[in-house]
């Protein structure tokens, strides 16, 4: 019961608006409690709440033998009837503090922070008992640390494993871990923190961070004592298993949720002062970083990952991302062309925009006071298609949003401002590419012809299993829209092979369709079953490992038959290339073209010594150069650069 009691002093900074801390850090390490913001509702500590609208009420059943408490609070919309559950345990005795999306959520305590009050009971005065409210007194009292004190002196390491998007969440964390006065080392031995960003997306993604977790666990063994560091799951994975992850041999110290990273700080004290196991996999309506600034993961990058939006509503049958990731949110333009501006400023080339389901972007903040796309922006293919919203011959399983500003606009905006910068987005979906955004991307010459087009499977039946939305015609009729409307686009794209039910002549529609398009890029996976996701529910995992390995093999080879053809054709025609690093494994600088093929450049000027026609000069990191291929495989280019060059030089030739 002490340590309870210790967990509830700590946790009450979690619900200040200022963020500050209670108390000062120390190191212990947990021994059999466990203290998890994760797997239910904050009702663990308060006999009476009050909810908002926008809650998710799937709260437990109220307990006959518990007593239950009633509130009405004029500041809410409703009033919600809850019983005050025991704090649960796992099989080893270890306590677990609720925080999710199944009652009044993390934020609801946050905006009703300023009255200070549980029903209609008033804060304590800070050291001063208050019998009525108990153990959750301590919730009331006023933090008076300051937030940069939490970190001083202490260090944190960090691993990324996943998608782009979890490269720029771990940047967001760092910056908020920075601001509280924590410090990034490359050196684990001296790190009192430990950090993964995982990925769920498949089983193989999880047993990576588990073969991980398993390595600091011998690694914190083999410290003595306070020397051990804590280890934080963030991410994807910490949202999906939040319960294994701290209940499994005690891998975890903190787990902290995709939308939870302001709380990581608060977090991270309570680990080190109350002895315990946290977690807040809280997930959020609105929560999207714009106000803070990414500290890069590579300082010197010229190259940098931008997320304008947050989430998915896709519900496509596969995914899990909705679950771990929550609705879509999109930033307003203003903070993200703000952000541009500043990348900008410290002389980045390259802005990749980020999202889950990126070009269904939508800003309603700045609709009324925006102005109106450019010229470039608002032309149209066809006569109606400056109305068209969605790809022809795509649905979707929920109600899109109207009005606001759209990716078209989005682009429009950073694109005309920032020449000089070229612009990727991803991850896309086939449903949202109307014409005025093909225009545009074929007429702004610093947007990449560069489309990723994630299509899964080639068959009608198995894409209507997975609730893409479209069928196999559907999806040609666009390749074939987008290819008449930006001649030298290249085209990547997702596949999974062995979804439920597949049969082998389903299959082979896979194969044909990769034959038909000819892809730049693919990705490729067998499919994996994930939890919560529609198709675990409805459908069964029923294609034999052994034949989904065979199946994606054959689509590799597919790939990599059709790719090597297409790149070879590239040899000898010229491309702006971005210098983008230096590769060990060649000795020579490489890069990427605006078609993102990588490239490797072998020499500047002319390669051939006896015709010194073309002068040599000086690359570095972050110039645009005129580069020739000479030779070409599936995946790269090399060649050499013939000389220095910019946006506007290239394409105005």
């Amino acid at each position: 019961m002490d340590s309870v009691k210790r967990a509830h002093q700590v946790v009450a900074p979690l619900l200040r608006l200022s963020r500050t801390p209670v108390h000062t850090i120390t190191r212990r390490r947990a021994t059999a409690t466990t203290l998890l913001l994760a797997q239910g509702t904050p009702q663990h500590f308060y006999a009476t709440t009050t909810t908002t609208t926008t809650t998710r009420p799937e709260l437990e059943p109220v307990d006959a033998a518990t007593p239950a408490k009633s509130t009405t609070d004029s500041s809410f919309s409703r009033t919600t009837t809850h019983r005050m559950p025991q704090p649960k345990s796992t099989a080893d005795g270890r306590r677990k503090l609720v925080f999710d999306n199944r009652g009044p959520s993390f934020q609801d305590f946050i905006q009703s922070a300023n009255a200070l009050r549980l029903g209609q009971l008033q804060p304590a005065k800070e050291g001063t008992p208050n019998e009525d409210v108990g153990v959750v007194a301590p919730y009331l009292r006023v933090a008076t640390q300051n937030l940069a004190e939490l970190g001083q002196g202490r260090k944190f390491f960090v691993e990324v494993y996943g998608c782009q998007m979890n490269v720029n969440d771990t940047e967001v964390l760092m910056a908020i871990l920075q601001e509280a006065g924590y410090q990034r080392t490359m050196n684990v031995d001296e790190a009192h923190v430990v950090f993964l960003m995982t990925c769920s997306i498949r089983d193989n993604a999880e047993k990576k961070i588990w073969a991980r977790l398993r390595y600091y666990k011998s690694l914190a063994n083999q410290r003595n004592g306070n020397q051990a560091p804590l280890v934080g799951v963030l991410g994807c994975m910490a949202e999906r298993l939040k319960d294994k992850l701290l209940d499994k041999d005690k891998l975890v110290d903190v787990v902290c949720g995709p939308d939870a990273y302001r709380s990581l700080p608060h977090l991270l004290s309570m680990a080190e002062e109350s002895m315990l196991g946290v977690a807040n996999v809280l997930l959020s309506t609105d929560e999207t970083y714009a106000d803070i600034t990414p500290v890069r993961l590579h300082p010197n990058q010229v190259s940098v990952h931008l997320s304008i939006m947050r989430g998915c509503n896709n519900m496509c049958s596969y995914c899990i991302v909705p679950f771990t990731r929550g609705t879509e949110r999109s930033r307003s333009i203003r903070s993200i062309v703000q952000e541009v501006e500043q990348l900008n400023d410290q002389g980045i080339k390259e802005i990749m925009l980020l999202g889950q389901n990126v070009n269904s972007y939508r800003d309603v903040t700045d609709y009324h006071s925006y102005p109106a796309p450019s010229p470039e922006a608002s032309s149209s293919v066809t006569a109606d298609a400056a109305i068209q919203k969605m790809s022809r011959g795509f649905k979707t399983i929920y109600k899109t949003r109207s009005g606001g500003l759209t990716f078209t606009n989005l682009m429009d905006e950073v694109s005309r401002a920032n020449p000089e910068i070229r612009f990727r987005f991803t991850s896309p979906h086939p449903k949202d590419f109307p014409d005025d955004l093909l225009n545009l991307i074929r007429d702004r010459p610093n947007i990449c012809s560069n489309i990723h087009l994630p299509v899964q499977s080639g068959n009608s039946a198995v894409l209507e299993r997975m609730r893409r939305g479209y069928t196999r015609e559907a999806y040609l009729e666009l390749v074939d829209l987008i290819r008449q409307t930006i001649p030298d686009v290249t085209i990547s794209s997702d596949f999974i092979v062995g979804f439920c039910g597949e049969t082998e002549s389903e299959h082979r529609d896979t194969v044909t369709l990769m034959e038909q398009v000819k892809y730049d890029t693919a990705y490729m996976f067998a499919y994996s079953m994930r939890e919560k996701t529609h198709a675990h529910r409805r459908w069964k995992d029923d294609v034999p490992a052994d034949i989904k390995s065979r199946r994606l093999t054959e689509i590799i080879d597919v790939f990599h038959t059709h790719a090597r053809a297409k790149n070879q054709a590239l040899v000898g025609r010229a491309q702006l290339v971005l210098v983008d690093g230096f590769s060990k494994k060649y000795q020579c600088w490489q890069g990427r073209t605006d078609g993102n093929h990588k490239v490797f450049i072998q020499s500047v000027g002319n390669p051939d010594r006896s015709t010194p026609s073309v002068p040599e000069f000086d690359v570095k990191v972050g110039d645009y150069v005129e580069y020739i291929p000479t030779t070409a495989s599936s995946t790269a280019l090399r060649g050499y650069a013939v000389a220095p060059s910019s946006i506007k030089n290239f394409y105005s030739a």
